[in-house]
C-alpha cells in the first residue's frame, strides 16, 4: 500500500477553536477530513498580562492509494461490503445511546461525493423529527460524522470515505448553496460590487468557492474570522 504525504500546518489562535478554524480554512477542508494536535492551549491572562495565543497543528489526512494485484477487485468488493455492513452498525449504535429512534440506509453515489474517483459510502438516517442531529448550520451532523468516521475507521484498520446524512440534508444544502452563488455571481458580474454571503461553517464555504472557481467573471474570497467568517464573490482582476 502507498501512503501519500500528509500535509501539516501550525496555526495560532486566541482560543484552540479559532486557531482550528483559521487551519481548516487555510487548506480547505472539512474538519473530518484532518488530524487536529493541541500544542499549546490559549490563555487570556490577567489584564491583558501573561496572554498566549493557542497553536494547533492541523493535519490533512491524504487518500490511500493501493497497488493493483491480482484479485484486488474481490478483495475491494470484500472490504466495502464490510465497511458498509460495520459503518451502520456503528451510527445505529451511536443513536441508540442518544435515544433517536430512527433507520440508518445505506447508499452508494456521487452525488454527495464532490470529486473523488470512488463515492463515499452514504449513511441516510431516516425518521421523524430528526432535526436535533443537524443542528445549528449542521454543526451536531458534522459532529455524528466525524464521530462515526473516526470508530468506523478504527474498527476498519484505515482511514474511510464516510458520509452521514440526515434525509438528505446535505444533498439539498449542497444544491441550495450552489444555487445561491451561481445567483450571487450574476448579481456581481451586474453590478459590478462585490457581495458577502452569510457566514457559513468551512466546508459550506467550500462549496461556494468550488462552484465559483471556474467562473470568467468573479471569483470568491473568505473574511471575517471564526463563526464570523463568510464567502465574498468579487470581480476578477
Amino acid at each position: 500500500m502507498i501512503m501519500a504525504e500528509k500535509i501539516a500546518i501550525e496555526v495560532q489562535g486566541p482560543t484552540v477553536e479559532e486557531a482550528i478554524s483559521r487551519g481548516l480554512a487555510e487548506l480547505k477542508a472539512d474538519r473530518d477530513e484532518v488530524e487536529i494536535e493541541v500544542i499549546q492551549e490559549g490563555s487570556r491572562g490577567v489584564l491583558g498580562l501573561g496572554a498566549r495565543e493557542a497553536i494547533v497543528r492541523v493535519t490533512l489526512i491524504p487518500p490511500e492509494e493501493e497497488e493493483v494485484e491480482e484479485g484486488a477487485p474481490q478483495e475491494d468488493e470484500y472490504f466495502q461490503e464490510r465497511l458498509e455492513q460495520v459503518a451502520q452498525a456503528t451510527l445505529e449504535e451511536l443513536l441508540a445511546r442518544m435515544q433517536v429512534k430512527a433507520q440508518v440506509v445505506v447508499r452508494r453515489d456521487v452525488e454527495t461525493g464532490g470529486q473523488e474517483d470512488i463515492p463515499p459510502v452514504i449513511l441516510d438516517v431516516l425518521g421523524d423529527d430528526l432535526g436535533v442531529l443537524i443542528g445549528r448550520r449542521g454543526e451536531t451532523l458534522a459532529a455524528l460524522q466525524f464521530i462515526t468516521r473516526l470508530i468506523v475507521s478504527r474498527e476498519m484498520q484505515r482511514w474511510v470515505n464516510l458520509v452521514v446524512d440526515v434525509e438528505r440534508y446535505k444533498v439539498r444544502r449542497e444544491r441550495t448553496l450552489r444555487q445561491l452563488a451561481e445567483r450571487m455571481a450574476e448579481q456581481v458580474a451586474l453590478t459590478r460590487r462585490p457581495v458577502a454571503l452569510e457566514p457559513m461553517p468551512p466546508h459550506e464555504r467550500r462549496i461556494v468557492h468550488i462552484a465559483l472557481r471556474d467562473h470568467p467573471i468573479v471569483t470568491t474570497q473568505s473574511v471575517g474570522r471564526g463563526d464570523a467568517r463568510k464567502v465574498t464573490i468579487i470581480l476578477r482582476q
